[in-house]
């Protein structure tokens, strides 16, 4: 069993098969996010820094419907679930960003948890060749592989912000 570090993350496998490497580096991401949003209040996962109207508590709610999005919604063809699916995303595409502000740190963390667990149950099982049953509005449907990769990518970008937005709250700072 591989030890957690001092932030509660599983270091990514050295030697592993694709999919557990692809998981392995996933995780990771998702623990950094916990980490840095981890032991605020609602002002902290409320705080903004700079010019921008990014939080915590935003990044929190867009990382579960993130996950909603692409292992639910798009692999497995499933509708939005709650609350993603009451909202009219056209007429406020950045719901999940700024409502954010209306809920309890436990509700966000909660929201999130329980997304990626969901996504965690949605793949067991599945082939990373496995196309994804929605398809997008240009005619494509991406494999598991590349949902996963895409994911890594979107975590690790938006924990990029989350570096900066802890910062800015309260001073921690780390990788």
């Amino acid at each position: 069993m591989t030890e957690l570090d001092q932030h509660g993350r599983r270091q990514p496998p050295l030697a592993a098969g694709e999919l557990d490497t692809l998981l392995g580096f996933l995780d990771f991401q998702r623990a950094t996010l916990a980490w840095k949003c981890s032991g605020l209040d609602s002002a902290g996962l409320r705080a903004t820094t700079g010019v921008s109207t990014m939080t915590l508590g935003g990044l929190l709610k867009h990382m579960a419907y993130v996950e909603d999005h692409w292992f639910s919604v798009y692999l497995h063809g499933k509708d939005r679930r709650a609350p993603f699916d009451a909202v009219d995303w056209r007429a406020d595409p950045d719901w999940d960003w700024h409502s954010a502000a209306h809920d309890s740190p436990e509700q966000l963390m909660t929201l999130w948890r329980d997304a990626v667990e969901s996504s965690r149950a949605l793949i067991a099982g599945v082939s990373l060749d496995q196309l994804a049953q929605r398809v997008g509005r240009a005619g494509w449907a991406p494999s598991l592989r590349w949902i996963l990769c895409h994911m890594i990518e979107e975590y690790a970008r938006h924990n990029g912000h989350a570096d900066l937005l802890r910062e800015s709250v309260d001073g921690v700072t780390g990788e």
